[in-house]
């Protein structure tokens, strides 16, 4: 005993992928993973309450607290909670396909349904991108004419572009006597223009930012990005010829340690956890701008600005600031606009004169997407009463049209996201998305992205499903299982009752695929959360869901969103359908057009200062709202007049209880 006590370092061999890693006895085995490079789902951030990150111990010793989410069976089985165990011995784990966190998204076309496509809605922009290069040949210093190096550059700059006012990075200064020598004189300059005041041309005061040797207008880049809660999507611009070059998606790094805001927000609490989440974030981007480079063809230096956005506690954590207040009373962002920074100085992998601008900050749980959509989308140009919104983890909505808007967020919860659903996964390759149920046999057809066999459901297919379910009569408005009926796709598992979308042999993970009562739950928890806002601003604003004349609909799960299955479970309102229409990563396509045109940059910073939040946390018609709509769809069925025509019985409770 004397001797094995000993023992403080343990080997960890993780399949697939043939990784190991030497970390100290009693080290939790999320924390082991993660050291290793091994990425786990881990919804609720480690703290045992998701059992998303199940593996199993094939060899080794571990210490284990047990949990509900881990049952008898699965015990026997060898199968643990990673976050609830501690390495003893030497382990050898595998982990099942349905904990694993993908790498990357999968990326698809909505087919069938109009959308506004990549161009958005907005109009009346200018091409005339923030960052911008100037080509000068300067006459060489002489003893007649022997101005500072500096003085000289600018007057070329003022003589040639009528460039006044003008600040300058210290870097420049520091390296620009060598390059004005480097090719005779001859340079090119890159400033910056941030938001103004106003639209006056003589309000902008441009920084320089750069000086290169030569002619380079020709290597003209930047990124935009969107920071989601669960996936990160980047896009490099040409700014020369105002063009999209290359695209990427990756999870979101941070999944592995919380699924949503409020579980990110409690893991930067822990010591070193807000280093932790902001260096995950900044490798995730890292990853999706080496893949932008590789895909182009671009080289790295030509990269001279970022264009951000992203949600208020997703853009802090990037930026290194704790946003622990943001979930205190009264729920305040550090900081509505963001002063732009250098990107290099957070730990991205761009030259060190590009820098990072964010997108504003609205409030608490309201960001810079929201903006960036917002204003991609048109919403402050039209005049037509407008609901946008974006759904996902941190469910964000707007009301409103050009003349005022107000803004709300619901905290959904990652069902969405295919989060604390038994069998939920992102959008990506083996997940059902579709759904169609046969009213006599009770039989399901599946539709599965790529075309293979499932390995689980996403949140689309989880709004078709249930959708489906309460259709054909298997379950009621309550969202409880009807037992009468004679199926073996209907039976009672080891979490309850459940329905059967695909048998064990005819998936990739070996297991029956179901829907249990408790994955219906979840749905319908977070599409109460997302309705009962959408009723609460509009009571809010002394309207009725009927005034409402155009739904925008945002964000990348949005996009794939059956309309007609989405009202049938009661998360968007019943209104005529052709008012719906879909725009996809409204924060992404924002990001872009900023980079495209100072404009919208201006105009973001209009908007922002016009819309006002409605704080939801405490708000007691939004908890009245939120209880009504724990019901598919509502218990005010004159709310849902369509729905009525597809359920066997509008006002029945399920049969057999």
């Amino acid at each position: 005993m004397a001797k094995e006590s000993l023992i403080t370092k343990c080997v960890v061999h993780f399949e697939p992928g043939n990784v190991e890693v030497a970390v100290d006895k009693g080290t939790n085995l999320l924390e082991a993973a993660i050291q290793a490079g091994v990425r786990l789902i881990a919804a609720c951030g480690g703290s045992g309450t998701c059992g998303t990150c199940k593996v199993l111990i094939e060899e080794g010793e571990v210490e284990t607290k047990m949990t509900a989410k881990l049952s008898d069976g699965e015990f026997q089985r060898g199968l643990r909670q990673a976050c609830q165990s501690r390495v003893m011995k030497d382990l050898r784990v595998y982990i099942p396909i349905e904990s694993r966190l993908e790498t990357a998204v999968l990326t698809r076309e909505r087919k069938g349904v109009a959308t506004t496509g990549e161009g958005g809605l907005a109009t009346g922009w200018r091409f005339s991108p923030p960052l911008a290069k100037y080509y000068l040949e300067l006459p060489p210093a002489t003893m007649a004419d022997n101005v500072s190096d500096l003085t000289r550059l600018l007057r070329g700059l003022k003589q040639q572009y009528k460039l006044r006012n003008m600040t300058v990075d210290f870097d420049v200064v520091q390296k620009l006597p060598g390059i004005l020598r480097a090719e005779d004189w001859k340079v090119t300059v890159t400033t910056l223009v941030t938001a103004v005041e106003s639209k006056a041309a003589s309000a902008r005061r441009p920084r320089l930012v750069n000086v290169e040797p030569a002619d380079t207008r020709q290597k003209h880049y930047s990124l935009a990005i969107d920071i989601g809660t669960t996936t990160v999507k980047g896009q490099l611009l040409d700014l020369g010829k105002g063009r999209i070059v290359a695209e990427n998606a990756q999870y979101n790094g941070q999944r592995t340690y919380g699924a949503d805001v409020i579980t990110r927000i409690a893991y930067c609490q822990k010591p070193g956890g807000l280093d932790t989440l902001q260096s995950v974030v900044v490798g995730t981007i890292n990853s999706i701008i080496s893949d932008l480079l590789e895909q182009s063809k671009v080289d790295r230096a030509d990269i001279g600005h970022m264009s951000v956005a992203g949600n208020t506690t997703m853009i802090q954590i990037l930026l290194g600031i704790d946003p622990k207040y943001i979930r205190l009373s009264p729920y305040t962002p550090v900081a509505t606009y963001l002063p732009a920074v250098k990107a290099g100085r957070l730990g991205l992998e761009v030259p060190d004169h590009a820098y990072l601008t964010a997108f504003p900050l609205v409030a608490s749980y309201v960001g810079g997407d929201i903006m960036a959509g917002v204003v991609a989308a048109g919403m402050h140009q039209t005049k037509k009463l407008t609901f946008y919104i974006d759904i996902g983890t941190n469910g964000q909505i707007v009301i409103g049209n050009s003349d005022w808007m107000v803004t709300a967020a619901c905290s959904a919860g990652p069902a969405f996201e295919g989060g604390e659903i038994k069998f939920g996964m992102i959008a990506a390759s083996g997940a059902i998305e579709g759904c169609d149920i046969d009213a006599k046999t009770l039989v399901p057809t599946i539709g599965v992205i790529g075309g293979e066999k499932p390995r689980g459901i996403c949140g689309s297919g989880l709004i078709n499903t249930v959708a489906e379910l309460l259709e054909t009569g298997i379950i009621g408005q309550n969202g409880h299982f009807n037992t009468a009926i004679k199926s073996d796709r209907v039976r009672l598992g080891e979490d309850g009752n459940e329905y059967v979308l695909a048998w064990a042999e005819d998936t990739q993970i070996g297991k029956d695929i179901v829907m249990t009562e408790i994955d219906i739950d979840n749905l319908m928890r977070a599409k109460a959360a997302m309705y009962a806002g959408f009723q609460t601003l509009v009571k809010a604003v002394g309207l009725t869901p009927k005034d409402v004349e155009q739904i925008i609909i945002a964000g990348a799960f949005g996009n794939y969103i059956n309309v007609d299955r989405a009202i049938t479970i009661g998360l968007l309102p019943d209104l005529p359908r052709e008012r719906f229409i879909f725009i996809g990563n409204g924060s992404l396509m924002g990001a872009r057009l900023a980079d495209f045109s100072t404009d919208i940059i201006d105009e973001v910073r209009r908007v922002a200062k016009s819309m006002t939040n409605l704080e939801l946390s405490e708000n007691t018609d939004f908890m009245n709202n939120y209880v009504a709509a724990l019901f598919l769809p509502h218990t005010n069925t004159e709310e849902f007049p369509t729905v009525g025509a597809h359920l066997p019985s509008m006002a029945a409770e399920v049969q057999g209880e």
